[in-house]
């Protein structure tokens, strides 16, 4: 069984990287949470807008700015994942420095190439 990840921003246009995610990470083997602006699916992945309650995901994946990060920063902390991937154009300091000093390990890397690399 892969790792179990959320993907933060997840998209139900198939055209965004959001998106892409979920499908690469669900080909992949891996269990996803995904959470964006609207409700749906993705596949057989449930697009939701809040992260449910007793996620405990591995990995974070970031699919926003950090803007829009902004009010789920202390959720994301709350979950204590192993690591946080901040994807281009997601990045944000702040928030990798707070997941840094709670022992995360923080990723400026794409998800999709990590998956295609065999680094995921």
């Amino acid at each position: 069984m892969g790792k179990t990840t959320l993907v933060l921003g997840a998209s139900l246009k198939a055209e965004r990287y959001g998106n892409m995610a979920v499908r690469r990470l669900r080909a992949m083997g891996h269990p996803v949470v995904a959470v964006g602006g609207r409700d749906g699916f993705i596949g057989d992945v449930e697009v939701t807008r809040e992260i449910p309650e007793g996620a405990a995901p591995h990995t974070v994946t970031l699919y926003m700015n950090a803007q829009n990060q902004g009010p789920w920063e202390e959720r994301i902390l709350a979950l204590h994942p192993a690591r946080i991937i901040f994807n281009p154009g997601a990045e944000n300091p702040a928030l990798a420095s707070r997941a840094q000093a709670l022992r995360i390990e923080v990723v400026d890397g794409c998800t999709l190439v990590m998956l295609g690399s065999g680094q995921f």
